[in-house]
């Protein structure tokens, strides 16, 4: 894992609230602000779900002020009962905020701090809070219009060209961190495909929102194996990770930004299929969304990318890819986000996999690699 030695000085990180302090936010500010000193603090409101966000209100010297530090900041970390069986969430947004995300290109919170303690399995990152700029937080049950995710397409296509191609990080590499495991592989998700965990999801709500032909765990494990197949054989980048309408926001001049990233290398398509379908309404997506896949590679085509899918292909891949973000929001805990949210989308990539035959395209593409797997080792036998 890459490491910066600096943030030693706000190690060990606080793994309870009550830890939070004076001494210990001077230290982490201190970071990029030498001479900062936070002489007194306040917990405004909290956010409690799949991390802890907490608003601060922060007495600073003047230091602080000349830097920049607004008087409120967002810290956010693993301060709940679950927090150490996310792990991978807490390391990956921390380190994406900390590595990644400030030469992304993407519009997204001022980050004041970004560790992650490796030995407290505890990441924490201090950020802007978006209030103070007055934006409109992206709603799940309000989907948003052509060229709103026309915009948010443009960011991404050159998020995704700065490390288009990529072949997984090594040991050493500053973003050795980032894995290329698909989520699914993960031994904690994987847990979730178990049958009894899987038929509990569907009984929900989400579930029922959902065709009964996406009920089945077999077709879904099938289906992901198909999908990682797949992954293996088109160009790969860092994604954002998480692109959904609920960590997205609008200026009041209309730019767009992402935040809660948790960047892994992926198949870019599969965040676009994502992104698409979670962000439009049912009807207005079979409208817009071969628009706005071609939108994105003309994008991806700008910044110089020049061995994108062509549309045929992008679209095929889009339509594969749509399995995995289906399971994510089938298999998401109402703890992290109301049924409400999950039900809207778990309709919205229902609607979206039966349009474009999911479930045929990935049987087809399994018949096809047994058939080249079968002639693969004929041809070994000399047969």
């Amino acid at each position: 894992m890459s490491d910066n030695s600096a943030n030693d000085m706000a190690r060990p990180l606080p793994v309870s609230i009550e830890e939070i302090d004076c001494d210990w936010l001077t230290r982490a500010l201190r970071i990029k602000v030498p001479g900062v000193t936070v002489r007194n603090f306040e917990i405004v409101d909290m956010i409690r779900g799949t991390c802890t966000k907490i608003r601060l209100r922060l007495d600073m010297d003047e230091a602080g002020r000349q830097a920049g530090i607004p008087e409120t900041v967002f810290l956010k970390g693993g301060f709940e009962s679950h927090s150490r069986d996310l792990v991978f969430l807490l390391m990956s947004e921390s380190l994406g905020y900390r590595d990644l995300l400030p030469n992304s290109g993407l519009n997204n919170p001022a980050c004041y701090f970004a560790d992650y303690d490796e030995a407290r399995q505890q990441g924490i990152v201090i950020m802007e809070d978006l209030a103070n700029r007055s934006v409109t937080f992206g709603d799940p049950l309000r989907p948003r219009g052509y060229d709103d995710i026309a915009q948010t397409l443009s960011l991404l296509a050159g998020y995704h060209a700065r490390t288009w191609g990529c072949a997984a990080f090594g040991a050493g590499d500053r973003l050795s961190w980032i894995d290329s495991s698909l989520p699914f592989t993960r031994p904690s998700l994987k847990r979730l495909l178990a049958p009894d965990v899987w038929q509990r999801y569907v009984a929900m709500p989400r579930g029922a929102a959902a065709s009964v032909r996406f009920h089945d765990l077999g077709w879904a494990i099938g289906a992901l194996q198909s999908m990682e197949a797949l992954t293996g054989e088109v160009p790969n980048c860092v994604i954002h990770g998480d692109t959904h309408l609920g960590n997205v926001f609008f200026e009041p001049g209309g730019a767009a930004g992402f935040y809660d990233i948790v960047p892994r290398r992926a198949a870019p398509m599969s965040e676009v299929c994502y992104h698409i379908t979670l962000a439009l309404d049912v009807a207005d997506r079979s409208r817009w969304e071969e628009a706005l896949v071609r939108h994105y590679l003309a994008e991806l085509a700008a910044h110089g990318i020049a061995d994108a899918p062509g549309f045929d292909e992008a679209m095929r891949q889009y339509a594969a890819f749509l399995v995995e973000g289906y399971c994510l929001v089938l298999l998401n805990d109402a703890y992290f986000m109301p049924e409400a949210l999950i039900t809207a989308y778990a309709a919205r990539f229902s609607a979206a996999m039966l349009d474009h035959d999911t479930a045929g395209l990935h049987a087809r593409a399994t018949d096809s690699r047994k058939v080249q797997v079968q002639a693969n080792n004929n041809k070994e036998k000399g047969e």
